[in-house]
């Protein structure tokens, strides 16, 4: 019986190892990735931060890349800057220093630091990818995992792969992080843990997880035996990366004399946008965030809480019931409610939310269990689109307080 042309690509799919599967869908995102945002450059005019010159040299080191930059080549002040208000301005404390001087290593040989940038979060981004995989395909099959990776590599936030921001290598981190303690290697996990905790926020929310799976391992203890040494393990690796979460809030102090710089240097951000000058209260952001959203939306600010509140209930509903996200185990569950309950306690919702989301991206296993093709594709459709209305606003306009990614 003669064979179409689809079926022998589809055979010739099927024999390649599993890390060619996957570098050749992260080779093809990036081809993809690298088209929209040059279209991008093309459409940057004088109204954009980035000129009607703009290249993809400019957007790799765009933002909150510069922030990184900076840290790489004069490090952090020991003077808090201050506005003409006397408060706490826009400073380096904001970001920690991992992959700022990381990317100033491995960029050293090209005698740029935006080379090492691009290079770190491009290769951290593939083997992320990698993991991924490796993280699902026992929970959900090693197709549909393969399709949570082409979801992930040509998702909405796909051009982090190609810019100077820290989030391809925190979720390398955390995928490794999470892989190791479903397999138990606890022992790996504390230099993971020490590395996470200064290359970008978020350790605090990977302890509270720590601590509900070991409450989750007592509960089945006897179902699934809990050996003393697992609970040591679990406890000491909390207690790390507990004080590590909280350490850069006294690095800053130490450095600065100032109790709270860090909170201060945070601070000054939401202030861009109308709040957090009363201080950091856990929680009060997203109420706030709600209010002024609903409110530049031309809707009645009270209408803002409410919609949270609804959004919290779908989004609860869904870690609980939701059979696909169920398949993807307790533990991966548990990290996406910690986190959620992470941003929702220490966030300001606004333009970065959304690039903030990235360290949910094991949900996209969920999203892969459906076996439907026509679903598969019409998502990764969607995904592509999803770039390109992320791309657009941030790097081709990128001039206004909701265009900052």
């Amino acid at each position: 019986m003669a064979h179409g042309p689809l079926t022998t690509l589809a055979r010739q799919w099927a024999r390649m190892p599993v890390i060619a599967r996957i570098g050749a869908i992260y080779v093809l995102g990036r081809l993809i990735t690298t088209g929209l945002l040059s279209w991008a450059a093309h459409l940057s005019g004088p109204m954009s931060r980035f000129g009607a010159d703009a290249d993809l040299g400019r957007f790799v080191l765009g933002w909150d890349a510069q922030w990184y930059w900076l840290v790489a080549w004069a490090g952090y002040p020991s003077v808090l800057p201050l506005t003409e208000s006397g408060q706490v301005a826009e400073n380096a404390w904001a970001f920690m220093p991992v992959y700022a001087y990381l990317a100033q290593a491995v960029g050293f040989p090209f005698g740029s630091w935006g080379a090492g940038a691009f290079l770190i979060s491009l290769v951290a981004g593939f083997f992320a990818s990698v993991m991924l995989h490796r993280l699902l395909r026992e929970r959900i099959g090693s197709t549909a995992a393969l399709w949570a990776v082409a979801f992930f590599a040509w998702g909405p936030l796909a051009a982090l792969f190609h810019v100077g921001y820290a989030e391809s290598l925190f979720v390398l981190l955390l995928l490794i992080a999470l892989d190791l303690v479903a397999r138990r290697r606890f022992a790996w996990v504390y230099p993971v843990i020490a590395v996470m905790a200064f290359t970008r926020p978020g350790i605090l929310a990977f302890a509270l997880y720590l601590g509900l799976y070991g409450i989750l391992r007592w509960v089945r203890r006897r179902t699934d035996p809990l050996p003393t040494a697992h609970v040591v393990h679990i406890i000491a690796l909390g207690a790390l990366a507990t004080a590590t979460g909280f350490a850069w809030q006294g690095f800053a102090a130490l450095a600065t004399g100032d109790a709270g710089a860090y909170l201060a240097t945070e601070l000054s951000w939401r202030r861009n946008w109308g709040a957090g000058s009363d201080g950091f209260i856990p929680f009060e952001g997203w109420v706030q965030g709600a209010q002024f959203w609903f409110g530049q939306w031309g809707m009645p600010q009270w209408w803002g809480p409410i919609a949270l509140v609804v959004l919290l209930i779908v989004v609860a509903g869904a870690l609980i019931f939701a059979p696909q996200v169920r398949r993807l185990g307790p533990d991966l569950r548990l990290w996406s409610a910690s986190y959620l309950l992470y941003l929702l306690a220490v966030f300001f919702p606004q333009s970065s939310t959304f690039r903030l989301l990235m360290p949910l991206t094991p949900l996209w296993g969920a999203v892969a269990v459906p076996r439907s093709r026509g679903y598969r594709i019409g998502v990764l459709v969607l995904c592509v689109v999803g770039q390109w209305l992320w791309i657009y606003p941030m790097y081709a306009l990128g001039n206004t307080f909701w265009q900052v990614p």
